[in-house]
């Protein structure tokens, strides 16, 4: 509990730090403000720097003698979505937010460093080194298809890690909890792209042409029938589309629609049974007459915590806050590129309760804010399971 005590010692700095980044948000790979930000305020804590890691990303490292290095990772990027929230904190850059946390979770991991920084000068940090990720671009990727965890570890951000443990806020649980779930967690992530051709004509004489749109509806149709009748009921899947875009005017007929979508899974038997069965829906459109392509770019793999390791960083979080406080969470079908570590060595990713009692807001949303009481607690979590993994991993 001492670790908890400290951390809300600091909860007006923390607070402060959380608005700062919610005022000045940042776009995928442009986290130049929040980076700077960071790395200032960790030399200022006695870790050793490296900024530019995964174009925009920056590390900070605190040995303590020789043994295991355990890294903490954050996600700093925000969304493009502009924010409806009337909060003297609210975002200062038109069309950009934090509309799902990062700012919380970069100021979490702030934190955390301030009091494993102070643990270490008081002798009570267990030896090894310490490595704290701030990743660049968690929500999207570049023109290459790579987000930032791709980029940070290309650029060495994960060598010789022992172990690396990150957390999200969760809107929707109360301050005070954390949530842990061994395992499979969250969704493996691919993105489509969809093409189907017809031809023009006028409108008012349909026969002379292939109406796109009519073919991408029939599309349509049948891919939303491939997880109800292609995959097997027990494993989870989803597919959506979120954009289509078609025609030109209203007395012509369309030649061209453009579907962009999403595909959610938790095998690599099941993702592949998807792409197989998007390739056949996408051919309907060949059968009636038109032309159907698709471009299928795999984004971020399943989110597994190592069972070990959670198991270790579920005992740290009840230390801190209580037995009481420790829920089980359950799976979601959203994704998280906190997977490409996790593929890479042993990870522990967990939710921190944030809810605004009686008025949650959706992730993802232009009203979407935070409880700021579970910055200590995530603070606090963070450095308690990165002392009880250099002490026991």
């Amino acid at each position: 509990m001492e670790l908890l005590s400290r951390a809300n010692a600091l909860a007006r700095q923390l607070v402060e730090t959380r608005r700062d980044f919610h005022s000045h948000p940042e776009l995928a790979f442009q986290e130049t403000r929040t980076a700077a930000r960071v790395a200032d305020r960790l030399r200022e804590l006695g870790y050793t720097v490296r900024t530019n890691v995964g174009v925009t990303g920056c590390t900070g490292e605190l040995k303590n003698g020789a043994g295991r290095t355990i890294a903490l990772r954050a996600d700093m990027d925000a969304l493009p979505i502009q924010e409806a929230n009337d909060v003297p904190y609210r975002s200062l850059n038109s069309g950009v937010m934090h509309a799902c946390g990062h700012d919380a979770h970069t100021t979490c991991l702030l934190g955390a460093a301030q009091l494993l920084a102070e643990s270490a000068k008081a002798g009570s940090l267990p030896r090894g080194r310490l490595r704290l990720i701030f990743q660049p671009s968690e929500e999207t990727t570049d023109a290459e298809n790579l987000g930032g965890a791709t980029r940070m570890m290309a650029d060495g951000a994960l060598e010789d890690v022992d172990a690396v443990i990150g957390l999200h806020v969760a809107s929707e649980s109360p301050v005070g909890q954390v949530l842990f779930r061994e395992g499979p967690l969250m969704a493996g992530c691919d993105t489509l792209f969809g093409t189907v051709r017809g031809s023009n004509a006028h409108a008012a004489l349909p026969h002379e042409g292939h109406d796109a749109i009519l073919l991408a509806s029939h599309v349509i149709l049948a891919v939303q029938a491939i997880v109800s009748r292609r995959v097997d009921p027990l494993e989870p899947s989803v597919i959506t589309f979120g954009v289509i875009k078609g025609g030109t005017a209203e007395n012509i007929l369309c030649s061209e629609v453009q579907l962009e979508g999403t595909l959610r899974y938790f095998s690599r038997a099941v993702q592949q049974r998807l792409h197989n069965e998007l390739r056949h829906a996408f051919a309907v459109a060949d059968t009636l007459g038109g032309a159907g392509t698709i471009d299928i770019r795999p984004v971020n793999p399943p989110l597994v915590n190592d069972a070990a390791l959670t198991a270790l960083v579920r005992s740290a979080a009840r230390s801190v806050i209580g037995d009481s406080a420790v829920r089980e969470a359950n799976l979601i079908m959203g994704a998280e590129d906190f997977a490409h570590f996790a593929q890479q060595v042993p990870g522990c990713f967990f939710w921190l309760g944030a809810g605004i009692a009686g008025d949650p807001r959706s992730h993802h949303s232009p009203r979407f804010d935070i409880d700021e009481r579970c910055l200590p607690t995530g603070a606090a979590v963070l450095a308690a399971a990165a002392t009880r993994a250099l002490a026991e991993w």
